[in-house]
């Protein structure tokens, strides 16, 4: 027979089992429903699974932790939010991130959790092309989707302020990529962004630069660049571009260059130049005005502020468009007369400015 003590000792043993037992089941059911993704049971039950539906959540900045859970269950992330709550508390993973994030219901609470704490959110993106012009970037920026709209217009001594931008003008100075976006970001801090690559770019194309370029300062080039970008489509061509209008400027000629015309007509500029546009002068009228304009003209590729600081050497002052978006280079004038006569006179029906892609 069991002493009182033996008992006791039985007692206390089948409590350490049972508790023991309880502890390592509880721990077994928190694991398997921390990894398990929600649509364990519907896959187990069904061979011919679909791809799991895709749902966007936005999380606020300032939302905490019971708020996130609460909305996760709202939207069928998570079945237990008290549950998911302790446990992040528990492992210290609290400090969540706000964003747009995508789920679907192939996420267990513990990915979801994880993805909360990377701050593994949705991007979207904006591109800015070369050759587009400040106004063209701004209206780019008004109509991006999850973007917040911090400018008050597309006018320079306001941009420049809300920028603290160190220019007097805006024109060329944002750099042509495509720029990634969470939601929640602003323009200001895209065009940061852009502004700073291009000074990047700039100050490296200007350090590698040929000798004896008749530039006086690094922002001459960026003028140079829009010009050659406008001027041509085809990457090929942008050295020689480059050396007709070094050539030109070494000789005192005027630059004599459509697109700085155009720029400086506005929004007069209705789809063609006559005469009388290239005869009025304006300060960006490169056959009325010798040297550079003023300001660059749009917004130049990193291949053109290349081939602005390392044109191609050799003897052309002329070029002109030959209809297939390529140009016919010329060292006198006679050449280029002839050029003109059959390329321009006599343009085909398919003629095009631009290269075809």
């Amino acid at each position: 027979m069991f002493t009182s003590k033996k008992k006791l000792i039985l007692i206390l043993a089948l409590l350490m089992v049972l508790i023991v037992t309880s502890t390592a089941a509880a721990f077994f059911t928190l694991t398997y429903w921390l990894n398990t993704p929600l649509d364990h049971n519907r896959f187990l039950a069904s061979a011919a699974q679909q791809t799991p539906q895709e749902k966007v959540v936005k999380l606020a900045h300032g939302s905490s932790l019971h708020a996130t859970a609460h909305l996760l269950f709202k939207n069928g992330f998570i079945h237990y939010p008290k549950l998911w709550v302790l446990y992040a508390k528990a492992t210290s993973q609290t400090n969540i991130k706000a964003g747009e994030y995508v789920f679907d219901q192939s996420y267990s609470p513990k990915a979801v959790l994880t993805k909360l704490i990377k701050g593994d959110v949705v991007y979207r993106s904006v591109r800015f092309i070369e050759g587009q012009t400040f106004k063209q970037v701004y209206r780019v920026l008004q109509n991006q989707e999850g973007l917040q709209q911090k400018l008050t217009s597309a006018n320079t001594p306001a941009v420049i302020e809300q920028l603290n931008l160190s220019v007097e003008h805006l024109e060329g100075w944002f750099f042509p990529d495509t720029y990634y976006y969470s939601l929640g970001e602003t323009d200001i801090s895209i065009l940061k962004r852009a502004h700073t690559k291009m000074q990047n770019v700039l100050t490296t194309q200007w350090q590698n630069r040929q000798a004896n370029l008749p530039y006086n300062t690094p922002y001459d080039a960026l003028i140079m660049a829009s010009i050659i970008d406008k001027e041509t489509g085809a990457a090929f061509e942008r050295a020689d571009i480059a050396g007709v209008f070094v050539n030109r400027l070494n000789k005192g000629m005027r630059l004599q260059t459509d697109p700085t015309v155009i720029y400086g007509m506005g929004d007069a500029y209705k789809g063609n130049i006559t005469r009388k546009n290239l005869k009025t002068p304006t300060p960006y009228n490169t056959y009325t005005q010798h040297g550079l304009p003023p300001t660059p003209i749009a917004m130049p590729s990193e291949m053109a502020i290349h081939a602005a600081l390392n044109p191609n050497q050799h003897d052309y002052i002329f070029f002109v468009g030959k209809g297939d978006g390529t140009h016919q280079f010329s060292v006198t004038l006679a050449e280029h007369n002839r050029a003109v006569r059959q390329y321009q006179l006599k343009r085909v029906k398919n003629y095009r400015s631009t290269i075809k892609q």
